[in-house]
């Protein structure tokens, strides 16, 4: 059985797949209302599953007449998905394992990775693979992760 977060993130993947501008707005409270959960859960879901490195925009304005804009980057070129993660990693400043596999899943859902590629590079990028103090762990995923952009990108 799945958990209301992945029931969630389901409902706002396929509204956006309808959506003709692959742009959807919401309301937090609407939301919530339609899955019976709290506010705070539409807040984690779209925290953890709309993110950037996922090829996602996400923006809101809080208050009385707020919404939240879920916005999916589409790029066409593979120089524009990796400008766009190589981007995203110069300006992240810790890269734990979540957000290394979120890179690898979208390059392996932009054709640029194989399956069996993103597995092996997740592994090798790991916690347990790479011991070390935490932010030694962080500056070697940035460096191998940028090494592996400009890699793709003559490919």
């Amino acid at each position: 059985m799945r958990n209301i977060s992945d029931v969630i993130e389901q409902y706002l993947k396929q509204v956006l797949k309808e959506s003709q501008a692959n742009t959807i707005e919401i309301k937090r409270q609407d939301i919530a209302k339609r899955f019976e959960c709290v506010p705070s859960q539409i807040n984690y879901v779209i925290n953890t599953r709309f993110t950037v490195e996922k090829g996602y925009l996400v923006e809101s304005k809080r208050g009385g007449g707020g919404y939240i804009r879920i916005r999916r980057v589409i790029l066409h070129e593979k120089q524009d998905v990796l400008a766009s993660l190589i981007d995203f990693l110069h300006n992240q400043p810790s890269l734990n394992e979540q957000v290394v596999e979120n890179i690898l899943i979208r390059l392996f859902e932009e054709g640029l990775m194989s399956e069996r590629e993103v597995r092996l590079l997740f592994h090798i990028l790991s916690d347990e693979s790479l011991g070390l103090y935490t932010e030694d762990r962080h500056l070697i995923r940035r460096h191998q992760l940028l090494a592996l952009m400009k890699l793709l990108s003559y490919r």
